[in-house]
């Protein structure tokens, strides 16, 4: 129906050309048949003085046959004209928009892809052009979301089915419920609700849901509690974790539980990936109207075609890694979204595998430097 709708502009647009030829057309009769014989008459006397009846009647019927054929050749020329304007604007506009109709129409049918091609530089071209970048940018979200599903089922998979080959084999006293059996049951279901929590917090911070609640704030006060809440873990795995904060930091205007867990998650990654004797080392410090956050570790660093993906939800540098070992694959994407929530930008650094990797956060600051007061002991 909508094609059909675009097709009949034409027809409209020829249409109303028409009839203002026709109106143009009307007038100029109407004008010569009321005007025109008295103006003739007038300059016929002038010139000739008086002209006998016969001669009259005969200048009469000329003008009238004059004025008929000239009027009939004008619109027949225009006419012709519209029809030609209105076939050169159909393939112009009509064309371009019935096009793009049809795209459209794809993309509603559940077309994974759907671009119209762009001729010239005018507004038709600019708005093919922008329906391009739209459609490329649908394509890309239903990559993902196709995606995300797929990981999500992979991921809910294994524990469920753990869970469900326990209670079957409790069910039928193949396995003893003591307490070892139900504590793997407990680690299975709380291995689902991390994962549903985290689920949870990438999606509502990359969807600019997240409840923040700014404050100023020194960053190296937060750097130093994100330290110290991850200092046993790191003293059980027999990583040194050294923190390396000036005297004078930077003040930053955010939400600290919110920053707290991006650190968090970086000290949880940075350890993970870095074997025992290793080194991981946080700093903070002024950048120029930021605040430059960085987390640096000797561990088992990133190949280089892994740096660009390595924010994105459930993406793993080794997939063989298993999740009870190698988390969940959202904390690098909770990373990323709860910074941007902040106006901030994140990244990732490495010289490739075996040379361990650095995250660099950058955040607005609420002023330039302020003394960061005395560490809490």
């Amino acid at each position: 129906m909508k094609a059909k709708l675009t097709g009949s502009m034409t027809a409209k647009l020829l249409a109303g050309q028409l009839l203002v030829v026709l109106a143009g057309a009307g007038t100029l009769l109407v004008v010569a048949v009321s005007v025109g014989p008295g103006i003739f008459h007038h300059h016929i006397r002038q010139a000739l003085g008086y002209v006998p009846p016969s001669v009259a009647r005969h200048l009469d019927m000329a003008y009238n046959d004059a004025t008929l054929v000239s009027l009939g050749i004008a619109v027949g020329a225009a006419m012709l004209t519209a029809l030609a304007l209105s076939a050169v604007i159909s393939l112009r506009i009509v064309r371009p928009v019935r096009t793009l109709a049809k795209a459209a129409q794809r993309i509603t049918h559940g077309a994974s892809r759907a671009s119209v091609p762009v001729r010239g530089t005018d507004e038709l071209a600019q708005l093919a052009a922008a329906f391009n970048e739209m459609a490329a940018s649908l394509e890309r979200a239903e990559d993902v979301r196709r995606q995300l599903l797929a990981d999500v089922a992979h991921e809910l998979r294994n524990p469920l089915a753990t869970v469900e080959s326990y209670l079957e084999a409790l069910a039928d006293g193949v396995l003893p419920a003591d307490p070892e059996n139900w504590t793997a049951i407990r680690a299975e279901t709380a291995r689902l609700s991390r994962l549903v929590n985290d689920l949870q917090r990438v999606s509502r911070a990359q969807a600019h849901q997240l409840d923040l609640r700014p404050t100023p704030i020194n960053a190296c006060a937060l750097v130093e509690r994100a330290a110290k809440a991850a200092s046993p873990a790191y003293t059980a795995k027999r990583v040194a974790l050294e923190t390396d904060l000036p005297t004078d930091s930077p003040i930053v205007d955010v939400d600290p539980e919110r920053i707290t867990e991006v650190l968090a998650n970086l000290l949880a990654n940075a350890l993970r990936h870095t074997p025992t004797g290793g080194t991981v080392r946080v700093s903070a410090r002024p950048n120029h109207e930021h605040a430059e956050i960085t987390v640096t570790d000797t561990g088992e660093g990133i190949a280089a075609e892994h740096l660009k993906r390595i924010f994105e939800r459930f993406y793993r540098v080794d997939p063989a890694r298993s999740r009870a070992t190698g988390g969940t694959g959202i904390g690098l994407a909770i990373v990323a979204s709860v910074v941007e929530a902040h106006h901030g930008t994140v990244t990732a650094t490495s010289d490739g595998i075996g040379h361990g990797a650095t995250f660099t956060i950058h955040l607005p600051t609420k002023q330039r430097v302020a003394a960061r007061p005395p560490t809490q002991q």
